[in-house]
């Protein structure tokens, strides 16, 4: 058990907590409204303070640290102006079911009580409208007060572990020294659990729509993984009978060598015909832990009976017309686990997903580099349990095609889509994770948030950075008006961009326009462990990635 002084300030009692619900690791920046919060904060064993270059990379950052260490992460602004910033990282957290703790340290309680006139305000008097705009992107917040803190604190924090969604606590520079009761700290907190009397009727229901049926089709979505709960869906996964297809933001959650693995589902826009025929034509689909959104969906195109099917979410299940509350998504998956166990089923027909790029019929000569060149020769080259990460665009409409080695996940951000995520997305998997992180990133996202760069760098972490340069945005070039004017960007020395960022700090770089450079400098990348890598590769600005290019002529009315 751990020992606590009898009396801790607020600071310390959210710092505990934080270290007990698995996010050690506090993003953010200084301002003067939190600096005697992080004072405090930073005396507590086990936090590490990362300092960021500005708050929006913060959350992006603490966004994928929790995705990856799947506990929850926090990061701490100023008032106003720093959490303004931080609240479309926030957004996207909601978005995509993932418990980032928004922590803004406040003027203190006379000033917002008086209604003062201070800077980072709008001079009005109300100090709650940035709380006000927090309610909309999150599930859970309060303001401070000294007679309810450590209790607010935790309703807050369950919260997050109840939704998996962000939250927030604005701590004002009084409360945040403010000494509290160490007691509270003794009781682990945990989720809230699952009412019995509603998963007993859940099994029961399960049982009889599933009776019958030759084969089991599950399309798993992102939520298993926000919930932990990987090893359930590979155990049902496990038994005869059973087809698994995810979503493209679940891509690699069962891995994709597993027998009862059919690929990647998104409606018209699915990669192998013989995983969309699987699912649309399936008599009962389980969706589990999904996401029914345009792009997860191929535009709402998906053939299956939705009003047939069973749904299995974070906090509740459908089957058919009834929906049973209370019912947390893990216990729910162990539930069809035990169906389909005593229900044996015949040996389903295997199908074989299509994985373009799984036989690199890669160019090995001098001509120019191509989108299906760079692809196939990724799928050859990726390593074994590391972290792929790809950026909202053509990086990742290239990478939902690859087949994924054994122990190795796609990070990627396709319901928010914010370009320019997953540079900072990946100093928090870097730091979550001893696997190595590799990014593949088009030119005009990484001009967005490049400044983090300088984060990883000095901090010593050894990612591999695949830059796509193609001159722009690609993905809205497919979409609409390719040769208009916003589709351009300006032009960077990527090469110098680790040199100027930190000039103490050795990294590889390279610059490949060739599929036999890309070959090199990646095999040169991988040798080099001891490093962060940097890999330009260029490509024609018309260049797209086959399953871009359908999403392309879906939006221009081409495609069914």
């Amino acid at each position: 058990m751990n020992e606590f002084a009898d009396v801790v300030s607020v600071g310390q009692y959210l710092a505990h907590r934080l270290v007990e619900l698995g996010g050690p690791h506090v993003f953010g920046l200084p301002g003067d409204f939190n600096l005697t919060l992080l004072d405090e904060m930073l005396t507590v064993d086990g936090i590490d303070w990362v300092g960021n270059t500005n708050e929006l990379n913060a959350a992006y950052a603490a966004d994928a640290y929790a995705r990856t260490t799947r506990g929850v992460a926090a990061l701490v602004t100023t008032y106003g102006v720093g959490e303004l910033s931080a609240i479309n990282g926030i957004a996207g957290s909601f978005a995509e079911d993932v418990p980032v703790v928004q922590i803004t340290g406040m003027p203190t309680t006379a000033a917002r009580n008086s209604g003062a006139l201070s800077h980072h305000t709008l001079v009005d008097g109300d100090y709650d409208h940035f709380f006000r705009a927090y309610r909309e992107v999150t599930v859970a917040g309060a303001i401070l007060r000294p007679a309810d803190a450590s209790r607010e604190i935790d309703r807050v924090l369950r919260a997050a572990l109840d939704e998996s969604k962000p939250v927030y606590l604005g701590i004002p520079m009084d409360i945040a020294a403010a000494p509290v009761s160490s007691a509270p700290l003794r009781r682990p907190l945990r989720a809230t659990p699952s009412d019995p009397v509603a998963v007993d009727d859940l099994r029961t229901a399960l049982g009889e729509a599933l009776a019958g049926l030759d084969a089991v089709t599950i399309l798993a979505g992102p939520r298993i993984h926000r919930r932990r709960a990987e090893h359930l869906l590979e155990a049902i996964a496990g038994h005869d009978g059973v087809r698994v297809a995810t979503q493209a933001s679940a891509k690699s959650m069962l891995p994709e060598t597993h027998p009862a693995s059919i690929g990647v589902y998104m409606g018209q826009m699915t990669p192998s015909p013989a995983t969309r025929t699987a699912v649309d034509e399936a008599p009962v689909v389980i969706l589990a832990g999904t996401v029914l959104s345009d792009v997860l969906t191929g535009f709402y195109s998906m053939g299956f009976d939705l009003e047939a099917s069973v749904e299995l979410g974070i906090t509740s299940a459908r089957v058919g017309a009834v929906t049973f509350h209370d019912v947390r998504l893990e216990d729910s998956l162990t539930v069809l686990e035990e169906i389909v166990a005593g229900s044996p089923r015949p040996v389903s027909a295997p199908i074989e997903a299509r994985w373009p790029y799984r036989v690199s019929a890669a160019s090995t000569g001098p001509e120019p580099l191509t989108q299906h060149d760079l692809w196939a020769i990724v799928q050859e080259w990726l390593p074994t349990r590391s972290i792929a990460i790809a950026d909202a665009g053509t990086a990742m409409y290239g990478a939902l095609e690859l087949q994924m080695p054994a122990g190795t996940d796609l990070l990627a951000s396709p319901i928010w889509s914010s370009i320019g995520y997953t540079l900072p997305a990946t100093l928090g998997t870097s730091l979550a994770s001893d696997r190595r992180s590799i990014l593949f990133i088009g030119d005009g996202a990484a001009q967005l948030t490049a400044q983090e760069l300088s984060t990883i760098l000095h901090r010593g972490l050894t990612p591999i950075i695949v830059l796509i340069n193609n001159d722009g945005y690609t993905i809205e070039r497919v979409i609409q008006s390719p040769r208009a004017v916003y589709q351009d960007i300006t032009r960077w020395n990527w090469a110098a961009l680790p040199g100027a960022l930190a000039p103490d700090v050795p990294v590889l770089t390279a610059e490949v326009s060739t599929p036999a450079e890309l070959q090199e400098a990646l095999e040169a990348a991988a040798r080099a462990t001891d490093r962060a890598v940097l890999i330009e590769a260029h490509l024609h600005p018309d260049d797209a990635p086959p399953l871009l290019a359908k999403l392309g002529a879906i939006a221009g009315g081409k495609a069914s």
